[in-house]
């Protein structure tokens, strides 16, 4: 049975500045802004080419059974992936998005990262994986289904 990682609740503490931020400044794709159930808003954003979103939403943490609600910019380390980390970088600027520079750690595929945070504080990496550019993440893995290490 597969399980895919598709959703990740993000805490912030205004939804409306969190969407505009993650729709205008990131480019992410507003996939949901609407009421699901009365008093219950939802917006899911999805950055372009991902198969995992996030939701911001104020009562979503309602339906989530934990004990404590996370504190709006208490995320850090998430992470997205692109094929060039340079136009990646050149592209956000463009937005107005305030990003660090990329930062090579090591010449090695996947070494180079650079980084931003939300209005909130939630924190944000985005690593260079070159192989990306030719594999996919959903071949690579469809590929190691089919040999039978998936």
């Amino acid at each position: 049975m597969d399980f895919t990682l598709e959703v990740i609740p993000l805490p912030v503490t205004d939804i409306d500045r969190a969407r505009d931020f993650y729709r205008d400044k990131v480019g992410f794709h507003v996939d949901i802004d609407q009421e699901v159930m009365p008093g219950m808003r939802i917006v899911q954003l999805t950055p372009p080419g991902s198969g995992c979103s996030i939701a911001l939403g104020d009562s979503v943490w309602e339906l989530i059974q934990s004990e404590t609600k996370p504190a709006p910019g208490s995320y850090q380390g998430l992470q997205l992936c692109v094929a060039d980390i340079k136009a990646a970088h050149a592209e956000l600027v463009e937005r107005g998005l305030e990003v660090s520079e990329p930062v090579q750690y090591s010449p090695d595929d996947g070494a180079t990262f650079m980084y931003f945070k939300d209005p909130d504080g939630n924190g944000w990496s985005i690593q260079e994986y070159r192989r990306r550019a030719t594999e996919p993440l959903h071949q690579a893995l469809a590929d190691l289904k089919n040999q039978g290490q998936g």
